[in-house]
This record gives C-alpha cells, structure tokens and sequence, in this order.
C-alpha cells in the first residue's frame, strides 16, 4: 500500500489541525454540558476496574469463608457498581447527543446561510448532489463523530490507565508483557486507518453522484419513460450504486481486519501471561485471586484498546466531511459592493455603458461592447439567436452577472455602488421557469419580504393577473396547498400566479424573460392580458423569441454575437431588411406551416 510523501503530510497537518480546531470550536460552545459529561464518564470508567479489583478478595478471602460478610458485601457492591454505571452513562450519553445535535443546528444554519448568498455564477459551478449531501450526510458525521471522539478517548483512556494501574499492583512482571504487545498492536491498526481515509473521500463524492442521479430519475421521469431512457438511467444508477458498494467492501475488509490482527496479538499475550503466572504461581508468588484479579483487568482492558484503535476511523471521516461541510461555510459569498440606497423613489432609466463580459473558461465575449438607454416607462425588447447574449444583459441589472468591462446605471447612479437589497428591491421578475414554494398559494403571492401583505392585496394582485376566479373555486381559496414547484398548477396558472407576485412587489423595473414561450396560445392570450396590466408605468425589459409578442415594444434590440447589430421599432426593423426582418419571417412561416 502506498503511503503518503514526507513533504505531503507535512502539508496535510496543517489542514487537520485546522479542522480540529474549527470543528471543536463550535462543539466548546457547550462546554458546560461537555465537562459535566465528562465527569459522568469518568465516573462510568471509574467502575470498570473496580470490578476487577473486586475479584482478589472474593477468591483469596471470600471463599474460604474468612470473612463471611463478603456474602452480602459483595453482591451488593457489584450492583450498586452497575447501577452507577448505567445511570451516569445514561446522563453523559444525553448530555452529547445534546451537544451534537446544537452543534449540528449551528453548521446547518451556517451552511445554509452560506448557501442562499452564493454568487449566481457559483450556483451555475456546483453540483446539486454534492451540495445536498453536505447538508444530509456531511454535517451529520462531523457532530456525531465529534461527540463520539471525546466520549471514547477520555472513557476508554480512563478505563486503560485505571486497569494498567491494577495490573500493575496484581503483578508488574505481567504487566510488562501485556506493554510490549498494546503498542504493536495499535501500530497494525494505524497502517489501515490512511487507507480508511482515502476510501472514506471516495465514499462522499460518490454519494453525492448517487444523490444527483436519483435526482434526476425523479425530476426527468417523464423524459426518461417518452424516450424509453430506462436502459440508460438503471446504467447510470447501476454504476454509481456498484462503485458505492466497492468503496464500502473495502471499507468494511479494512475495518474488519484490524479485529483478528488485534485478536492475534492478544492471544500471544494472555499465552505469555499465563506461561509467566503459572511459573509465579508455582514457585508462590502469585495467589489465586491475585491472578484472577490480573485476568479479570486483562480482559477488560482489550476492548477499551480496540476502541481507541477504531475512533481513529471515525476520526477519519469527521475529518473528511469536515473537509466537505467548511469548503461551502468558506467559499466566498456574493460580493455586495455597494455602500448606498435609492433614496429617492427610481424612476427607473436604465443605462447600460460599454458594457462587455465573458465566462470563465468561454473563449469568446458573451457581451461585446453593449451600450443601451432604456428610458423610465419605456418597454424594451431584447431579441436574437439563442447565444445571443440576451440573457447575460439583462442580468447584469440585478447583479446576478457582473460585466467584466462597462458600466450599468439605474436613474444615474453605478448599481455598483448600490447595496444588493436595496437594488433587487427595484426589480421585479416573471420567467418561463417559474419557481414556486412548498406552500399556500397566498404565501407564494406575498413571499419573501411581502409576507406582510394583506389578503385583500393578494386577492387583487390575483385578480389583476386573471387568476382570482381560479383561486377562489378552489376549496381552500388562497389557502389551497400548491405542492413542490406548485405542480398542482397548469403552466399557465404558475405563469399568472408569478404575476400576481411580481404586481404586489410593485417594483419600477420589472424583467420578462420568455415569460409565455412555454404555453399554448389560450394560456398565452390570457398570460398576455395579465402582462400587460403588470407592465403599465413599469421601464420593462421583454426577452422573447415569439417576435409576435413584442411587435407593441416602444424599442426592439437585435442582438447577435454579443452585439447590437439592430434597434428601432417593429414595422422600421421590417423594413431595413435585416435580422430582425429574417427572424420574423422565419417564425411566420414556421406558424402558417409553410
């Protein structure tokens, strides 16, 4: 088995320490509740031995009826000692899943706090899965581990010193055997404690593939059964499920072989031990119950040992995920640039200046040199190829993307220098992904910072966006339960109903990117009628490929390439005999079949 270079783990101490620290920094916020555990364990340790100790005057004097109160003395210590036992580990016990489960409330809160202020272009980089799994599997293994780490290195450290201390009164010629073995024997365990490591990285990135295509399986169910994907999703599954498998069989082989190797080692040193007492024993050195004492603590004091072994595998993988759950606590939140807010009501005039951007790892300007004036009250439509760059324009305006070169101004003012809160809180928007919560339809209508919204706001926002009459033949009115993503709606309803949640927001600037492309033309026309009430008095930015749906636009912007090849209105556009006019006539003829 390969091991790490020198210079390798040199520069992975530094990490572990660091994740050390970070990890039990957060479980020391409790550490009343640690320190009073603590003592419950020393307390539960505390019996072990003495048990064992027990052992030398029921054999040497309780037998032989020297002291026949041992008859009642004895029994009694023996339960008294269990129930100590079993009561102060029950309290420790507690005590740490307490712990555990307030430090695990706090990573949780962290990362999804983390999580909700990503950047839009490091959502666009993660894998779903991956991040699902920090959250279900990963932060799970820190706490519990973290917890299980102390609670096994100080009981079972207890136990072992309390025990070598009574073998070394019963006989320290003995002990000195059982010394040399212990340290080879924790030796052997550690050579397969790295390989656990590595199997255990593997084991995460794998879970978070598993995550990621069951996610799929669910979400694209309908694709997969119309284009008879079954053989391709069950391979999909089959592998990543079979690599799962692997990395757990060389897991478990690893795991298990540290037992009989221990056992080995312990077998040759209870056969030296018994060699040696027997010698003592003959030449009357060593009573009976002083043996019996010395096997009693020998005995106990193998699987404490084992124990400290095996939590350096647990070490491990809360180490591992450790590594996992703080990358996404550390990664590097959206940048909020701005130190002022809109003040005064915004009229909402957009300036886009020079305005170029390119992707990381794209070879070509997504955006080349845009400049464009939207004027207060003005309705704007963005057209082109897709590829365009229709999309990445219109997100520079709320700072999901942030140009490269250029500059984006609202009545004036650098967005750039505007606080994130107060510039969103300007914009409002209606997409062809609509995206709905868990929840009533009132709560999706007024979400988000317009919870505050009366029922009577809602009913009117619904019913300017043609949905209120839906609504209320519904059982449960705006109360109705909408499912996941709101799948109890059509298209159409969802389409409405983000509507409504744009009118009540009652922004200046509102966004439409291909708010109606998804829907049949009923849908469309009565999607249109809402749009257009949401649309008066709003500076409204129209994305679409359906060229019949802007033709009513004050302004048609043609994009091609990242640049603004054409602009003006409908019937001029048509005339020039450009893209727009090739375009057009494209979509006509694709719509009287021709």
């Amino acid at each position: 088995m390969k091991s790490q270079s020198p210079a390798a783990d040199a520069q992975s101490r530094p990490v572990k320490f660091d994740l050390w620290r970070r990890i039990y920094g957060r479980v020391g916020q409790y550490w009343k509740a640690i320190v009073v555990a603590l003592l419950l364990v020393g307390i539960s340790a505390a019996t072990q031995p003495t048990l064992a100790i027990i052992t030398k005057p029921l054999i040497d004097e309780g037998f032989t009826g020297a002291k026949p109160h041992y008859i009642w003395a004895i029994p009694l210590a023996v339960i008294g000692l269990i129930l100590l036992r079993g009561v102060s580990s029950f309290g420790s016990s507690y005590l740490l899943a307490w712990v555990a489960n307030n430090t695990l409330l706090g990573i949780r809160k962290d990362m999804f706090e983390r999580l909700l202020g990503m950047s839009d272009e490091e959502y666009k980089r993660s894998d779903t899965g991956r991040l699902l799994n920090r959250f279900t599997i990963d932060a799970g293994n820190v706490t519990q581990y973290a917890t299980e780490v102390i609670t096994v290195i100080v009981r079972e450290s207890l136990v072992v010193i309390a025990l070598l201390v009574v073998l070394l009164y019963m006989s320290w010629e003995l002990t000195l055997i059982v010394l040399v073995v212990l340290p080879v024997s924790v030796y052997t365990a550690s050579v397969f404690i790295r390989r656990l490591r590595r199997i255990n990285r593997d084991t995460i990135t794998m879970n978070a593939e598993l995550t990621r295509v069951v996610r799929e399986g669910i979400e694209g169910q309908r694709v997969i059964k119309l284009f008879d994907g079954y053989e391709r999703e069950s391979g999909r599954f089959a592998y990543v499920n079979s690599r799962l498998r692997r990395f757990a069989m060389r897991a478990a082989s690893a795991d298990a072989a540290m037992s009989p190797l221990s056992q080995f080692f312990i077998a040759v040193a209870v056969a030296a031990v018994i060699a040696v007492a027997l010698y003592q024993a003959n030449h009357g050195t060593l009573t009976v119950g002083s043996f019996a004492a010395f096997m009693a603590a020998l005995g106990q004091i193998f699987d404490p040992v084992k124990k400290l072994t095996k939590i350096a595998s647990a070490m491990q993988r809360m180490l591992t995920s450790a590594e996992s759950v703080f990358a996404l606590v550390d990664s590097d939140p959206e940048q909020d640039t701005g130190s002022r807010e809109f003040s005064d009501p915004v009229q909402g005039r957009i300036e886009f200046r020079n305005v170029t951007h390119r992707f990381e790892g794209v070879d070509t300007d997504v955006l080349n040199d845009i400049s464009l004036v939207v004027e207060p009250g003005q309705t704007v439509a963005l057209v082109g190829r897709s590829g365009s760059g229709k999309t990445t324009l219109v997100n520079t305006i709320p700072r999901f993307v942030v140009p490269a070169k250029g500059e984006v101004l609202i009545d004036g003012h650098d967005i750039r220098d505007i606080k994130l809160k107060s510039l969103r809180a300007q914009l409002a928007l209606v997409s062809q992904d609509v995206v709905m919560f868990d929840g009533t339809i009132a709560e999706n209508v007024g979400y988000g910072a317009l919870h505050e919204a009366s029922r009577q706001d809602i009913r009117d926002a619904l019913e300017a966006a043609n949905l209120l009459e839906f609504v209320d033949s519904l059982p449960e009115g705006l109360d109705t339960q909408v499912g996941e993503n709101a799948s109890q709606l059509s298209g159409g309803q969802r389409q409405r109903l983000a509507i409504a949640r744009a009118l009540i927001k009652n922004a200046p600037i509102l966004i439409l990117d291909e708010a109606t492309s998804a829907l049949d033309n009923e849908s469309e026309r009565q999607v249109q009628a809402s749009l257009e009430r949401l649309m008066a008095g709003r500076t409204t930015l129209v994305i679409a490929h359906r060229l019949s749906t802007v033709q009513k636009a004050d302004l048609i912007v043609v994009l091609d390439g990242g640049r603004i090849v054409e602009q003006g209105r409908h019937d001029e556009l048509l005339a020039a005999e450009g893209l727009y006019a090739s375009l057009y006539r494209m979509q006509f003829q694709e719509k009287i079949g021709v």
